[in-house]
């Protein structure tokens, strides 16, 4: 689902933002009637006159300045396309026809769309967009603006091609409504998920800049963009600072859905190449809202004068992994040969000591990841049984079989017995695979070549963690290199897959679904811009993901998704890394938010206010 998340959330949304998978639930007794929701697991929790949302509060001042950070640069505004470092925050520019709330598991209600109805064998989806909804020029939003984006998507971005796969067909089909059409029946997901891209402006894209050239939706842009949205552009300097300002003339302010949200006045994002420079700025008082990613560092690096007498606050919040699966690990390409024994990519995982890098660097602040689905009851654990083991058994001979008989654990490390022992097991595994120690380097047998690969990083805040693995598998005789490149570099490598590991996360929401074949299945291995990563071409998984796709009810899909989970995992795909599981936050003291947040988000920067708001 792409949601209009906050720059705040940014890193977290690059890793969800098209992992959501909503199934349909008729909030009415009959497909055929009009309906103001849609939603997974349960029906939705809000009636169709609701006033606000729960956690929200409506009384809240609009006003005041917030100002965020960013790693990296950016030098592209167009967020339809798959080029260019997207700048971050810009979804707050623009509506999607439905929108949803953070209370409740994969739900939406309806934004740019007043209504939608579904088929019954879910074979297309019409929204009925609302009268009053405007771009920022007065102009209305049209059936023609949403049959533009969504075709604009498709055709200029891997991911959204790959994701709407399956949606071969939108149309006008009334004054105020647009269908789109499925090539499929009975997958629940397609009808929710059109919901969730955003509308940009036909007439806009069609015209022509201050400099009287042609606008193209097919590339990279860094003119402020014409929305629909509760925010405008205000300022740009290209790859340092953008200003996202307030609309008072925004047509949605006043619908339940938007009741309490986007109170502040202005907000920015300043990037910065070093994050060690950003976290000073944010001690200096520079910047007003930091996300800290080091575990080491907010255990040592909080004593300043600011946070012992309470001007800067800090808080660990689980809320909003309490419905996203992480896995965050190292992958290795198995595009490159080296990679393609699984004993190869087993023996990898044998080298890590994630125990003392816990223990010596991150202060016991983490925890080790063993799941595709880690943190939710979708992760697989122990051994099969009942009907996941039944989905596994069709595919007996196509999986490995340690998947019946041996639940994945990760190696554990931490002292030096348990080091050697793990170290002992990687080179028995890479013998097996053909590999021999001979003196000090890890020769292939066959060929008489080393074992030397790069690992690839977009942030020199990843080196901690990696450089002691690397002196790791130097002990097994492999020559390991870690390179650190600026993030344009790092996204057009990671996009044409021309890397031998890379460090990334892969979010996973309650309800998966399409994306799914993004991330693991065969279609996507060669599909440049796919987050197939780790090049995975197994029919097995794609029988598998299938069965998710197109599972008749909640324990289907719980099973086979679990079977997915632990298929992955036998495969040794990649080497699990760590997470917190809790967002670690620190922010001057001049804001205010409800006394109870969100179930599943931190509200940030959505429901929170300024203090003061001048």
């Amino acid at each position: 689902m792409i949601m209009r998340f906050s720059g705040f959330f940014r890193s977290l949304a690059a890793v969800v933002v098209l992992g959501s998978s909503v199934a349909l639930v008729q909030a009415q007794d009959k497909a055929t009637e009009w309906q103001h929701a849609i939603s997974v697991l349960e029906p939705p929790q809000l009636p169709k006159d609701f006033k606000s949302l729960p956690y929200v509060n409506p009384a809240a001042p609009k006003g005041g300045e917030l100002r965020l950070s960013s790693e990296g640069t950016f030098d592209n505004l167009n967020l339809l396309i798959d080029r260019g470092n997207l700048v971050d925050g810009i979804g707050v520019v623009f509506d999607t026809l439905m929108d949803s709330s953070s209370n409740e598991i994969s739900v939406s209600y309806g934004l740019l769309a007043e209504s939608l109805y579904v088929a019954e064998d879910l074979s297309y989806v019409t929204f009925k967009l609302r009268s009053e909804a405007t771009w920022a020029d007065g102009l209305p939003v049209t059936p023609e603006d949403v049959i533009f984006s969504f075709e604009s998507a498709k055709e200029h971005s891997a991911l959204y091609a790959s994701y709407y796969k399956h949606v071969v067909g939108v149309e006008k089909t009334g004054e105020r409504e647009v269908t789109f059409r499925f090539d499929e029946k009975n997958n629940r997901e397609l009808p929710a998920i059109v919901g969730d891209f955003p509308i940009l402006p036909k007439h806009w894209w069609q015209g022509v800049d201050g400099t009287g050239q042609q606008r193209d939706i097919s590339r990279t842009t860094l003119e402020p963009l014409l929305g629909s949205g509760p925010y405008r552009v205000a300022s740009i300097q290209p790859g340092g600072k953008i200003v996202y300002e307030l609309r008072d003339d925004y047509w949605g302010k006043d619908l339940p859905i938007n009741i309490g949200r986007y109170n502040f006045g202005e907000i920015s994002y300043t990037y910065f190449a070093d994050p060690e420079v950003e976290f000073e700025a944010f001690r200096a008082g520079n910047i007003d809202f930091y996300r800290e990613r080091s575990s080491s560092r907010w255990a040592t690096r909080y004593e300043f004068e600011a946070v012992k007498d309470g001007r800067v606050k800090r808080e660990a919040l689980p809320n909003a992994f309490r419905a996203t699966g992480i896995m965050q690990a190292l992958v290795p390409n198995m595009r490159r040969d080296i990679f393609k024994d699984p004993r190869v990519r087993e023996a990898l995982n044998y080298a890590f000591d994630f125990e003392d890098l816990n223990e010596n660097l991150a202060y016991g602040g983490l925890k080790r990841v063993d799941s595709y689905f880690w943190g939710t009851y979708l992760a697989a654990s122990g051994l099969p049984e009942g009907r996941e083991k039944e989905i596994l058994e069709e595919l007996r001979g196509s999986v490995p079989a340690r998947v019946f008989d041996t639940p994945f654990t990760n190696p554990v490390g931490g002292d030096p017995q348990k080091v050697r022992e793990n170290l002992r097991k990687a080179i028995g595994l890479l013998r097996e695979a053909g590999w021999e120690l001979r003196g000090t380097r890890l020769i292939n047998a066959k060929t008489n070549q080393p074992m030397t690969f790069e690992i690839l990083l977009q942030s020199p805040s990843f080196e901690r963690s990696v450089l002691p693995y690397v002196a790791s598998l130097k002990k097994i005789g492999i020559d390991a290199r870690v390179r650190t490149v600026d993030s344009s570099q790092y996204i057009n490598r990671l996009r044409s897959f021309d890397y031998d590991v890379i460090w990334t996360v892969w979010g996973q929401t309650m309800n998966p679904g399409n994306e799914q074949f993004n991330y693991w299945g065969s279609e996507a291995v060669d599909r440049v811009g796919s987050r197939n990563y780790a090049g995975i071409a197994d029919p097995a998984v794609d029988e598998l993901i299938r069965k998710i796709v197109f599972a008749p009810d909640r324990d289907e899909q719980i099973a086979a998704t679990r079977a997915l989970d632990r298929v992955l995992l036998a495969n040794h795909y990649v080497v699990p890394l760590f997470y917190s599981g809790e967002e670690r936050i620190a922010y001057w003291d001049k804001f205010d938010r409800p006394a109870e947040l969100p179930t599943y988000s931190i509200g940030f920067p959505d429901i929170w206010w300024a203090k003061d708001p001048g």
